[in-house]
C-alpha cells in the first residue's frame, strides 16, 4: 500500500473515531455544567469515590478531588446528619452533596436553588453513580434544611 493510500485511510479512521466518540452515551450530557466547580472529598483508598469523580467529569463538571484520610471532620463541619452519611462529600457552590447522588438531582438542586444546606443519597446504593450492581428501586435523595430538618428532595 502506498503512502498516499495509508495516509487517507488513517485520516478516515481518525475522523470515524472522533464521530463515534461524540455518539457515546455521556457525550454532551449536561454540558451546561462545564463551568460548575465541584470539590469532592474522598478517601484515597476508596475505588467507588474515584468512579464517582469520573462520572462527574463525564457529565461536564469541573472536578477537584481532595484526598483525606478521615472524612469525619468534613462531615462534621457541614453538620451532615449521621443517618444520611455516605462515603464521600462534595461541595458545589453553597451546597454539599453527600454520597453517590445522580447528576439529575444535582441539576435540580442547581436550577431550583432551594434554601437548603445540601442533599444526600445515604449509604452506597447498588447501581448508583460509581457503584456496581443492579438498581433495585428508585434512589431517594434527601434535602437537609438549615434548621436540620430532613425532607425528600427527589426520586430517581
Amino acid at each position: 500500500m502506498n503512502f498516499k493510500i495509508r495516509t487517507t485511510a488513517f485520516v478516515l479512521l481518525v475522523s470515524l473515531a472522533v464521530v463515534l466518540a461524540g455518539c457515546s452515551k455521556d457525550a454532551g450530557k449536561n454540558a451546561n455544567f462545564k463551568d460548575v466547580k465541584i470539590t469532592i472529598f474522598q478517601d484515597p483508598s476508596c475505588g467507588c469515590c474515584g468512579l464517582y469523580s469520573d462520572y462527574m467529569k463525564r457529565n461536564g463538571f469541573d472536578v477537584e478531588v481532595k484526598l483525606v484520610s478521615s472524612l469525619e471532620g468534613v462531615k462534621n463541619e457541614y453538620s451532615i446528619p449521621k443517618n444520611l452519611l455516605s462515603c464521600h462529600t462534595s461541595l458545589i457552590g453553597d451546597y454539599y452533596v453527600e454520597g453517590h447522588v445522580p447528576v439529575e438531582a444535582i441539576e435540580k438542586l442547581l436550577k431550583e436553588k432551594p434554601d437548603t444546606k445540601g442533599i444526600s443519597l445515604p449509604g452506597m446504593p447498588s447501581a448508583s453513580p460509581g457503584m456496581p450492581g443492579k438498581k433495585t428501586g428508585p434512589f431517594i435523595i434527601y434535602s437537609i434544611s438549615k434548621d436540620g430538618s430532613i425532607a425528600e428532595f427527589t426520586r430517581i
